[in-house]
C-alpha cells in the first residue's frame, strides 16, 4: 500500500461535488494534501476551505470577488489562473468539480502536464471533447468522477475487448411516474427536490427533466470511446446500482453502492487501492434490498431523445444541447416557461441550427454561446 503523500487541487471547491472530495480529504489527511482550491464567486467558503486545509494557491473566476479574500493580492484570477493552478510543480492530482464550460482549457493543461485528474465537469467532454480526449496519456490518468461514469470506469478496468454496451442508470426523478398533463404543473419548488441526490439548482432541474442523463450519455461516449448505440440509460430508482457493462459473451458487471459521492471520489483519488471516505462510513444495507431496471418512456422525457439526437449526429449538436439546455432551465427556474417547454425550446434551437461542424473548440464554445442565445429567444416567444 502507498505511503505517498498526495498534493491536490480542487476547482469547483465550494459546490456539492468538491465538498465531497474534500471530506475524503479532510479524513485521510495523511495520505492527500489539498494544496490549491478554486471557486467561481464564493470568496468566504474559499477563504474558510483554504485556512482549514492549509491550501497555499487560491483562484476565483471574477477579480472583485477575490477582494473578498484575506489576501486578495495573491489569488489568481479566471481561466488563466485556472491554467496556472493546475500545472504547478505542487501538484499532482486535480479535480474538476465544477461546472460549465470556464475550466475546459485547464483541464487541457492539466492533461498536457501528465497530472492525475478527477473529472466531474460534463461540458468539458459533451462540448470540448474532440480536443480534450486525444491529450489523455494513459488509461488512468482521467479518472471520471459522477458516480455513473466512475462505475462504468471501474468495471471496465480488468476488461480487455471493448463491452458490447454500457448502461448509465437514472433514478427516474421526482416525476418518474407522472403524467404529461401532471408534469405541465410543475414549479420550480418541485423540480428541485430531488429523490436522491443533494445538488445544485441547475443539475437538480436537468435531472428532474432526464436531460442530464441525455448529456451524460454523450460524456460516456467520448470517455470510453464507444459508438452512439453501445450507450444506453436505465431508470433504476434508489441510485443503488450507478453503471452497468454488458460484455461480449452476454455477462453484465455492474457497480452498486449507497448514493454518495464520496465513494466514486475516494475511488479517483487513491486508485488502485480502496479506501473508505471514513472511517465511519456505514457499510451498504443488502439483506431485502430490491433492484429493478425499466426503459426511459421518451414520450414523457422527450429531452433523452434529443440528447440521444444530438450523440448521433455530432458535430455541432451536443454544444448546441448543452447551451440550449442552459438557457432553458435558467428561464423555468425564472418561471417564464413551463417545466414541459424545457424541451421544446432545446429541440426547436437544434433544428433551427444550419451552420457547419466546429473545427476548434473555440468554435464548439462559438455553437455553444450561440444555443443559449436563440433558446433564450425561443423562449421569449413561449413567455408571451
Amino acid at each position: 500500500m502507498s505511503r505517498i503523500l498526495k498534493s491536490v487541487a480542487v476547482i469547483g471547491a465550494t459546490g456539492s461535488v468538491g465538498s465531497s472530495v474534500l471530506d475524503v480529504c479532510r479524513n485521510h489527511r495523511d495520505k492527500l494534501r489539498v494544496v490549491s482550491l478554486a471557486a467561481a464567486k464564493d470568496a468566504e467558503k474559499l477563504g474558510r476551505l483554504s485556512e482549514e486545509f492549509g491550501a497555499g494557491k487560491l483562484c476565483l473566476a471574477e477579480r472583485d470577488a477575490a477582494k473578498r479574500l484575506r489576501y486578495p493580492e495573491q489569488a489568481l484570477i479566471g481561466a488563466a489562473g485556472l491554467k496556472e493552478l493546475v500545472q504547478d510543480p505542487d501538484v499532482d492530482h486535480v479535480v474538476f468539480a465544477s461546472s460549465g464550460t470556464a475550466a475546459i482549457e485547464a483541464l487541457q493543461t492539466a492533461l498536457k502536464a501528465g497530472k492525475e485528474v478527477s473529472l466531474a465537469n460534463k461540458e468539458s467532454i459533451v462540448v470540448g471533447g474532440a480536443w480534450v480526449m486525444p491529450l489523455v496519456q494513459g488509461r488512468d490518468q482521467l479518472r471520471p468522477l459522477d458516480s455513473e461514469h466512475n462505475a462504468i470506469w471501474q468495471c471496465l478496468h480488468a476488461e480487455s475487448s471493448p463491452p458490447r454496451k454500457i448502461y448509465l442508470t437514472a433514478s427516474g426523478g421526482p416525476f418518474r411516474g407522472w403524467s404529461l398533463e401532471d408534469m405541465r404543473k410543475v414549479t420550480p419548488e418541485m423540480a428541485l427536490k430531488h429523490p436522491v441526490w443533494d445538488m445544485g439548482a441547475k443539475i437538480t432541474i436537468d435531472s428532474a427533466t432526464l436531460m442530464n442523463k441525455g448529456i451524460e450519455l454523450i460524456e460516456a461516449m467520448f470517455l470510453f470511446d464507444l459508438a452512439p448505440g453501445r450507450v444506453e440509460a436505465l431508470v433504476s430508482p434508489g441510485s443503488f446500482v450507478h453503471g452497468l457493462v454488458e460484455l461480449e459473451d452476454g455477462c453484465v458487471k455492474m457497480l452498486a453502492g449507497e448514493p454518495d459521492m464520496r465513494l466514486p471520489a475516494s475511488s479517483c483519488l487513491f486508485w488502485p487501492e480502496r479506501l473508505s471516505p471514513n472511517a465511519a462510513f456505514p457499510r451498504p444495507v443488502l439483506v431485502g434490498k430490491t433492484v429493478s431496471f425499466d426503459p426511459v418512456d421518451e414520450a414523457r422525457f422527450p429531452a433523452l431523445r434529443l440528447a440521444k439526437e444530438a450523440m448521433i449526429k455530432g458535430g455541432a449538436y451536443p454544444a448546441l444541447l448543452v447551451g440550449a439546455d442552459e438557457a432553458a432551465v435558467d428561464r423555468f427556474l425564472k418561471r417564464d416557461i413551463p417545466f414541459t417547454a424545457i424541451p421544446e425550446a432545446v429541440e426547436e434551437t437544434m433544428a433551427s441550427w444550419s451552420g457547419p461542424p466546429p473545427r476548434s473548440l473555440s468554435e464548439a464554445l462559438d455553437v455553444l454561446e450561440w444555443g443559449r442565445t436563440r433558446c433564450d429567444a425561443i423562449c421569449d416567444a413561449k413567455a408571451r
